[in-house]
């Protein structure tokens, strides 16, 4: 509960409106269909992806109705090789775990090393939902407020067409 405390005072901070539900753990965009959450608004898939020297880092965000194409998103990236990276640097530089990856993840990136990767599609939704940090809840913000977030913390972001 308290890395969702953080999410909730950065978004009041920001003064982004923002809803909230709170659910078993969901791991999977599966498990959040069968608890009725993705039926509620538009739910997204969140991927921590390395370069293939595991120099650079990405939270990649997309709906989670589509595929992520690795081969053409580094292509648009202009990066080496992407790969999933391992649980562990999740831990390090996010302080997230497995089952919980999501922009919000941010928060926790003081040195702005991971790169935030948005789907064109997602461009101007009014309403998309992520894990607040733990997957035991759903936070729903429009894109132009969770990109708000990103900003604010400083880290990069891009965005590319799956």
């Amino acid at each position: 509960m308290e890395k969702q405390k953080k999410v909730f005072e950065k978004l009041d901070e920001l003064k982004i409106n923002y809803k909230v539900i709170h659910h078993p753990a969901a791991y999977t965009i599966e498990q959040m269909d069968e608890l009725g959450i993705t039926n509620l608004d538009d739910v997204c898939k969140n991927l921590f992806l390395r370069d293939y020297k595991g120099k650079r880092h990405f939270i990649v965000v997309l709906d989670k109705n589509k595929q992520a194409d690795l081969k053409k998103m580094r292509e648009q990236m202009g990066t080496t090789a992407l790969s999933f990276a391992s649980e562990e640097r999740l831990e390090k530089y996010l302080q997230l775990s497995k089952g919980a990856v999501t922009p919000f993840g941010i928060i926790n990136d003081t040195d702005c090393a991971v790169e935030v990767v948005f789907d064109q599609d997602l461009v101007g939704k009014n309403s998309l939902g992520f894990h607040p940090n733990e997957n035991t809840a759903t936070v729903w913000v429009s894109f132009d407020d969770i990109k708000k977030v990103i900003q604010q913390n400083g880290n990069k972001i891009t965005y590319v067409t799956i």
